[in-house]
């Protein structure tokens, strides 16, 4: 079996399969991808992956605010835990920091990424980050307001081998995308060769960054097999080490998720 640790099941673009997500998670179960996690990014779109994966026994989610959409409405601790106690809520996030997209909102992506990382650690909960351009903020919020103990991941990684070792010096895990597989990621390749296979998972973060051979379409949950598989050549092993692997990792992580 093979998990996507972080897709956005409520964003997929769903005209090939005629609006209907059950096809779409169907054609993933076909290709052995046997848990999703839907992740949520706002306020407003909690309510939508708490409901789909109420809708499908392999589906779960998480909670939390991305740090592009803080304009849109900030939660704090306390929001944060109550968000968190529904039902299939495995983690808290996408939260973090991204100065590529936004350097005028900096102090207040810090206080949403703070309160996100108090609330995980009262809760008991992992924490799920995007960070982007934002290497030494990242690090240093986590290290003083994040739980060891419960810790998260670092999704989507196209950062430096420097920022993935220091992550994992604090407990993290490093989730890869299809970026992996692109022409010009010869840096994040050698991150991929790296990470600790104990702490590495595999994502889509789907519908954006398909993988190659099908770059510059929109991706979907069926697509982190050739993430998967092309990761596993990188390292020398077999698919099957690579799934099981991941999927143990996955499971380590985020408990709840049964």
């Amino acid at each position: 079996m093979l998990v996507d640790s972080h897709c956005h099941l409520d964003r997929l673009k769903l005209d090939k399969f005629d609006g209907d997500l059950d096809a779409v998670l169907e054609l993933a179960r076909s290709r052995g991808i046997g848990k999703f996690l839907c992740v949520g990014i706002s306020l407003d779109n909690a309510e939508d992956v708490v409901n789909i994966a109420a809708r499908y026994e392999d589906v779960v989610c998480s909670v939390g605010v991305h740090p592009l959409d803080v304009e849109s409405g900030l939660a704090d601790v306390e929001k944060l835990k109550s968000m968190s106690a529904q039902p299939n809520v495995v983690a808290l996030g996408e939260t973090g920091l991204d100065y590529y997209y936004s350097t005028e909102t900096k102090a207040v992506q810090q206080k949403s990424f703070i309160a996100h990382l108090q609330a995980a650690g009262e809760v008991g909960l992992p924490v799920i980050v995007h960070t982007r351009d934002a290497r030494e903020d990242t690090i240093d919020l986590i290290r003083e307001h994040g739980s060891r103990e419960h810790a998260g991941v670092l999704h989507c990684f196209t950062e430096s081998w420097e920022m993935a070792k220091a992550a994992l010096d604090l407990n993290y895990y490093i989730s890869l995308s299809g970026i992996v597989t692109f022409k010009n990621a010869e840096e994040l390749r050698d991150v991929a060769r790296q990470v600790p296979l104990e702490r590495l998972l595999v994502e889509t973060d789907s519908p954006y960054l398909a993988p190659v051979p099908y770059r510059g379409k929109p991706n979907i949950p069926a697509y982190v097999r050739e993430v998967a598989e092309f990761i596993a050549e990188l390292r020398g092993i077999s698919y099957e080490e690579l799934a099981a692997i991941t999927t143990e990792n996955f499971h380590r992580l985020f408990p709840r998720a049964v």
